[in-house]
């Protein structure tokens, strides 16, 4: 038997309201008057829109933005419990060698992984950096290679990376496009924004020396909305830059790539996250950590009941356009026990009767079965009432 319930977003009846033109591309504009960078691209965090950009695909080098996708893969490591923060790993002859930016890591030396990503973070440091690769891909070469791998999963179409750090090389490039879904990714992990917004830090080696952080997004302090980003410079690249912002329910993302100095990338920045949030709204109308409420589960014990939907979903639009969506909540007749994550139901949301997207419910917890014991119990309740 499937159960339907139907809500509507303030008035708490059938169908939700809200301003959202969904299923209408945006026009992809330069948000910027004056180019003085190579290409840029502006994303909305929630829907993954592109709202501005200007040569998003062009084939590119990054410099350190290339961390960017060094560090996804070492936060997805951390969530998945292959990798731990308070892991030590002891430095290679071949990281201590890096050039570049760097924290002047001692070989052989001992070193966490949260002092790890600190460096790379805060400092953009290489040979941090390269002692996270050869612990997850075996060597900086096996890393590069799951890399690769895993920003073709996300659609990048327009990347090689060769190293893990963005150090020159002949055959490394990427594009905008491709660095915002990269980035669109990363600020799903509240260890970045938590380590991003350090502005000055010791990094103390095991020997007792001191090399001193200070974080390369200067938009930390110049704008007031910017909560993390990524910087990198060489001759090659110019001065590029992914960064993020948010106001309220929106989040946007910024990429500047070639720009002729560092002034103009966190210019560039700036005026494209000004422009987003003055033109669009975003809003967040499921929320993955919001309880349902009401739904009846039969045979429970006494223990609570929680589901949520399993993921988040945004509508964005141009500001002063409106439309309607029905959000259908839809779910079997439960029975007890569930399990945690089990799928009890789903969430459809509708537009003009059209299904846009489908988001399963799940339990949040173990909901157990009355024993035996709770069984009789609430036969003689019920039978001395």
């Amino acid at each position: 038997m499937i159960v339907k319930k139907n809500f509507m977003l303030m008035a708490g009846l059938l169908v939700v309201a809200l301003i959202v033109p969904l299923l209408m591309p945006f026009s992809r504009v330069s948000a910027l008057d004056d180019q003085n960078y190579k290409a840029s691209v502006l994303m909305d965090y929630g829907t993954g829109q592109i709202l501005s950009e200007s040569n998003s695909t062009e084939h590119l080098p990054i410099a350190s933005v290339t961390k960017l996708t060094t560090l996804l893969l070492t936060f997805e490591a951390i969530d998945n419990d292959e990798l731990q923060l308070d892991e030590v790993l002891t430095a290679s002859e071949n990281a201590a060698g890096m050039g570049g930016s760097q924290v002047f890591i001692d070989a052989n030396s001992d070193y966490t992984v949260e002092n790890l990503l600190h460096a790379i973070i805060i400092s953009s440091a290489n040979d941090a950096s390269v002692m996270i690769a050869e612990r997850l891909g075996g060597s900086e070469d096996g890393f590069v290679a799951l890399m690769n791998e895993r920003v073709k999963e996300l659609g990048a179409q327009n990347t090689n990376y060769t190293n893990c750090t963005g150090l020159p090389s002949a055959n490394a490039y990427s594009c905008a496009n491709d660095i915002a879904l990269v980035m669109r990714e990363v600020v799903k992990y509240p260890l970045y924004f938590e380590i991003s917004k350090i502005w000055m830090e010791d990094f103390q080696h095991p020997s007792g020396r001191i090399t001193e952080m200070a974080n390369t997004n200067k938009l930390l302090r110049s704008y007031s909305n910017c909560d993390a980003g990524k910087t990198g410079s060489t001759n090659e690249a110019g001065y590029c830059m992914s960064a993020t912002a948010k106001k309220g329910d929106m989040r946007l993302i910024s990429v500047v790539l070639g720009a002729k100095d560092s002034k103009s990338r966190f210019a560039a920045c700036t005026e494209m996250f000004n422009w987003g949030f003055a033109n669009y709204d975003s809003v967040k109308l499921i929320d993955s950590t919001q309880t349902l409420d009401n739904i009846p589960v039969i045979n429970k014990a006494k223990n609570e009941a929680v589901f949520k939907p399993q993921e988040d979903y945004f509508v964005l639009t141009k500001k002063g356009e409106n439309s309607n969506i029905a959000i259908n909540y839809e779910y079997n007749k439960l029975t007890a026990p569930i399990s945690t994550n089990e799928v009890v139901g789903k969430i459809v949301l509708t537009d003009n009767n059209k299904v846009i997207k489908e988001i399963s419910i799940i339990a949040s917890n173990d909901i157990e079965a009355k024993s035996y014991k709770d069984t009789l119990h609430d036969v003689i309740n019920n039978w001395s009432i």
